[in-house]
């Protein structure tokens, strides 16, 4: 793609740009995302699935403000995995187990020939909408030093109210025993550029353990 075709295609993509985690859209507006870890759900008791319904019912009872649940299925890439066990296969010192590594790569790369694994990830999107701040209503008469550090703070102070709203879901989550945690910018960059780019990265993000 060339310089003038990528600069159209930006023109389809509301993100202005990404800082310290946050997206933030070319309509002013904030989004926090939060990538949540996944619960078996079919192998709880009949008990621990009503008490997870009930969780999640009071966790959307909670909010007063909307967010956007995401569910991202790609095909999981075992390429890494199959290089690693290759690497493992040659310092083997014996001949039976290098035998053996050989024929489990060979069964793992068939199997993965053969059928789509794939791998879920599960995100929230926090959004915040920022007030008309006074960085807003600079007029042209004053100095840009001061409307760059009136913008300065009227982001930290929005990135603030947002942050608390990311950790307003995280909290109520966690009674569903789903852990969600904020993504960093490089991450969200990772997550966007999948978004508008399929296919070309699959491996998923992870959480820390």
């Amino acid at each position: 793609m060339d310089t003038a075709q990528a600069g159209k295609t930006q023109q389809f993509v509301p993100v202005k740009e990404i800082r310290n985690g946050i997206v933030i859209l070319k309509d002013g507006g904030y989004r926090g995302v939060l990538i949540c870890s996944a619960v078996n759900f079919g192998l709880k008791s009949a008990d621990e699935q009503n008490a997870i319904i009930l969780g999640f019912q009071n966790f959307l009872n909670t909010l007063d403000f909307s967010i956007q649940i995401i569910v991202n299925s790609r095909r999981m890439d075992l390429r890494p995995y199959l290089s690693y066990m290759g690497e493992r296969m040659a310092e083997q010192k014996t001949e039976l187990m290098r035998i053996q590594l050989r024929e489990y790569i060979e069964f793992v790369r068939s199997f993965a020939d053969q059928t789509n694994i794939m791998t879920k990830s599960f995100y929230i999107v926090v959004p915040y909408a920022p007030k008309l701040t006074a960085a807003s209503a600079v007029g042209f008469l004053q100095k840009k030093e001061a409307s760059a550090a009136t913008s300065a703070t009227s982001f930290e102070e929005d990135r603030a109210q947002l942050e608390q709203r990311m950790s307003l879901v995280s909290a109520a989550l966690s009674g569903t025993g789903v852990r969600a945690v904020p993504l960093g910018t490089e991450e969200v960059i990772e997550l966007l550029y999948r978004s508008f780019n399929p296919g070309e990265l699959e491996n998923p993000i992870r959480l820390d353990t």
